[in-house]
């Protein structure tokens, strides 16, 4: 029998690795991606991506779909407890893994075990410790698609927002930020790739700042933007 896998979905890039690194073992049975949703504006929490967006990225992998909702500036007690709400809905099925792409942050993984371990569950990292060079070399050969959709203005230049995660973006990195920007340089969109069943056709809309950090927003393909451009 394959073990059943909770996946932690952020919409992105090292979701869509650690995903893929799971999909590889035929003992192995993804039931579910999990992602956290912020009230009011209908979009993934931290990566700023419309959830309609999200929804087509489960639509073409062909994975169920749950949608934790968060309110805005949610704080960190309540957002343990919606979430445990949530995974106790998988830990009643039978599940007891959850999975993350995180790649090196200690004190994150630490308290995602910790949570899990209060209701009996445990976390998997397919990609812990992996070197962030040699994983955009993976993403290139294995023919993943990513835009960002969210950059810290503090570390990257505004222009690297909405920009494509081809050779060139990563020639452009400033010194000493990650390649998978995992101290929070860039948040990204992933649009195609191994682990989707037919790309997710969208367009780029309007580039703005708010909280400390630069958004460029995205649409799906059948929405109509002024002024927007076609990926």
């Amino acid at each position: 029998m394959s073990e059943p896998i909770l996946f932690c979905w952020s919409g992105g890039k090292d979701s869509a690795m650690a995903l893929h690194a799971l999909q590889l073992n035929p003992q192995v049975q993804i039931v579910a991606l999990l992602t956290t949703v912020t009230e009011g504006f209908d979009r993934i929490s931290m990566h700023g991506v419309r959830c309609d967006l999200l929804r087509l990225q489960a639509q073409s992998m062909s994975i169920p779909l749950h949608e934790v909702r968060i309110p805005q500036q949610c704080s960190n007690p309540l957002y343990e407890e919606r979430m445990e709400q949530a995974l106790l809905t998988y830990h009643a099925q039978g599940v007891r893994s959850v999975a993350f792409g995180d790649i090196f942050l200690e004190d994150l993984r630490a308290y995602r075990e910790k949570n899990l371990a209060r209701i009996g569950m445990t976390a998997q990292f397919p990609i812990w410790k992996r070197d962030t060079r040699e994983l955009i070399g993976h993403f290139h050969t294995h023919k993943f698609r990513a835009i960002t959709a969210c950059i810290d203005p503090k570390i990257l230049p505004h222009t690297f927002a909405g920009r494509e995660l081809d050779p060139q973006f990563f020639r452009d990195l400033p010194l000493g930020a990650d390649p998978c920007g995992e101290n929070g340089e860039f948040h990204t969109f992933v649009f195609d790739g191994p682990i989707f069943h037919r790309p997710i056709q969208f367009h780029t809309g309007q580039v703005i700042e708010r909280d400390g950090f630069v958004f460029c927003d995205l649409w799906p393909a059948s929405t109509v933007v002024a002024g927007s451009l076609d990926l």
